[in-house]
């Protein structure tokens, strides 16, 4: 699959496709030793397939609530939609923002984009670092462009709530501090497993998306 396709909006609900689970552009050992192969299973094959199948049923339901003009039916899926949506959009933009040959610093023009909105890119790793270590209890911590100003944003999103739906930033970076991400290795040190996941940010990724979202 292309990973154009993994961050696709979700389809129409009255005719569409299922969602389906995207597959990794590298297996499971491939971020070893900063993310080990068995979180990187679990994580994909058990919690983002879970989304993905959650997310299918409450769109079922949603387009049976829709034909039948069901509102009561309908607000009430809402919660399911915003959290199983969220964490299928969350999760195939964290995968292509991961790569076994990442870490080191962005190029280009991302690069200028950082020192123009954060003073050099020491201070932005910083930032986001210490935004993602204090998300409080689970959640994201975004590089987002702000499109109305024409600037980087850092942001902390609660649960799975995608950034975009919810503060109109547009995702560049994600990094997931639910603990299943980085429980089995790190254990309760949230800090360890951010110091180390800077070492395999696909910044190649990162860059293509701030090139898309500027056009």
């Amino acid at each position: 699959r292309s990973s154009a396709k993994l961050v696709a909006p979700l389809g129409c609900l009255v005719s569409r496709q299922k969602h389906t689970l995207p597959d990794l552009p590298y297996d499971y050992a491939a971020l070893e030793p900063h993310i080990n192969a068995e979180i990187m299973q679990l994580h994909h094959s058990k919690h983002h397939a879970a989304y993905v199948n959650n997310l299918n049923v409450a769109e079922e339901k949603y387009k049976e609530a829709l034909a039948k003009g069901d509102v009561t039916t309908q607000v009430s899926l809402q919660p399911a939609l915003k959290f199983n949506g969220g964490g299928h959009i969350n999760h195939s933009i964290f995968w292509t923002n991961l790569s076994p040959n990442g870490g080191g610093e962005p190029k280009g023009e991302l690069m200028e984009a950082i020192k123009r909105d954060f003073g050099s890119f020491a201070n932005f790793k910083e930032k986001l670092t210490a935004l993602s270590v204090g998300v409080q209890g689970s959640g994201w911590g975004w590089l987002g462009y702000n499109k109305e100003q024409g600037r980087l944003q850092i942001a902390a999103c609660a649960n799975q709530d995608p950034l975009q739906g919810t503060t109109g930033l547009i995702p560049l970076l994600g990094i997931d501090v639910w603990e299943h991400a980085y429980y089995l290795q790190y254990k309760n040190v949230r800090p360890d497993y951010l110091k180390a996941i800077w070492n395999v940010i696909n910044w190649e990724n990162v860059s293509s998306r701030y090139a898309t979202c500027k056009k």
